[in-house]
């Protein structure tokens, strides 16, 4: 399907001439991005085809990428270092798509509600709408509930391994930006990798400290192959082990907190399964084999794909959020014929 996704990045490449891909395609989606994966759409189509049409559109690539940096960015001061990591961040205004839940979750809270829509409005700029790992108590703790959602003054390891990759993949196009990627790999390592731990967590700019809860994303910098030592790498596929996370038959939950919101526990998401399988290759065929099997169950009885499953339930559609669970959806499928074709021949019928 090289033509379709020919003509779907092309869509992405002229939306950036608002500056950045919006959040959709609707006018009140003009200030809150996506989060910015064009870049490797390209590199994921040139290593397809080895058509370097798309290699012109690298000044488009660059335009994205200085928007994030110009506009969702933060430096802080580590021990005498300047260093500068994103976050997802928008003005402040009641989110339209959301328009009667957001109003009445902001009750009461009369100048803090403006303050609790733009941040909710980040955390549908992160993809992650919505979950516990965007929430901070009046203590400063990553804990609360949905109106204690302050995404803006998170710096997400997802987000910044996303850059990273970014980086280096338009340093491989335009030599310039190498020293970009380097800064970052010193910046995630001074303020989000934990050497205790063996892994990378989020940071709070309001208590200055690290969130040390499991989520999937705190794997992402293996995905995007942005560490300085390979012992890293090693430490975090431990992590991974020693969390718990891999203890369900059907997926790794989104993390292991149960608060009711989709992008949280019991719920696990194609994007996020895929990124954990590229990162662990000795568990690759393992999570391949759960992820499939959960893809099948749920076909065999509800004879549909769903945005995202329940990881207790052997074919359970996920819960939680907004809105009723979705059927079909493009990750959802795109993640199983990859896994299919990568790892088929390893997959059987017995499940795990």
């Amino acid at each position: 399907m090289t033509s379709t996704a020919h003509g779907m990045i092309q869509n992405f490449l002229d939306l950036v001439s608002y500056g950045f891909i919006p959040n959709g395609g609707r006018i009140y989606y003009e200030r809150r991005s996506q989060p910015p994966f064009l870049t490797l759409m390209v590199e994921s189509f040139f290593k397809a085809t080895n058509d370097t049409e798309f290699l012109a559109a690298l000044p488009v690539l660059k335009d994205e990428y200085g928007f994030w940096m110009q506009n969702r960015s933060v430096a802080l001061d580590v021990a005498g270092a300047e260093h500068r990591l994103n976050r997802f961040h928008v003005e402040a205004g009641l989110p339209p798509e959301s328009y009667t839940d957001d109003l009445e979750l902001a009750e009461g809270l009369s100048e803090l509600r403006e303050q609790l829509w733009a941040e909710l409005k980040a955390g549908a700029e992160s993809g992650w709408d919505f979950s516990s790992r965007w929430y901070i108590d009046a203590e400063g703790h990553n804990d609360g509930a949905l109106k204690d959602t302050r995404t803006s003054q998170i710096l997400p390891v997802d987000l910044n391994a996303l850059m990273c990759r970014t980086e280096r993949t338009l340093a491989s196009f335009c030599r310039a930006l190498e020293q970009a990627a380097a800064r970052r790999v010193e910046a995630m390592e001074a303020l989000l990798w934990d050497p205790e731990r063996g892994a990378w967590f989020d940071y709070s700019l309001l208590s200055k400290s690290k969130h040390l809860e499991f989520y999937t994303s705190n794997l992402a910098p293996v995905w995007a192959e942005c560490f300085s030592l390979p012992e890293m790498g090693e430490r975090a596929m431990q992590y991974l082990k020693e969390s718990g996370a891999l203890n369900f038959p059907n997926g790794v939950p989104t993390s292991l907190r149960e608060s009711g919101q989709q992008w949280d526990y019991p719920n696990a998401w194609p994007p996020l399964q895929h990124m954990l399988i590229e990162e662990a290759q000795q568990l690759a065929l393992d999570l391949a084999q759960r992820w499939i099997r959960t893809n099948w169950l749920a076909y065999n009885e509800y004879e549909a794909m769903f945005e995202k499953y329940d990881v207790n339930g052997d074919g359970k559609p996920g819960g939680g959020g907004e809105y009723e669970v979705q059927l079909g959806f493009g990750w959802t499928n795109g993640v199983a014929l990859q896994l299919l074709q990568q790892y088929g021949a390893g997959l059987t019928s017995a499940g795990r």
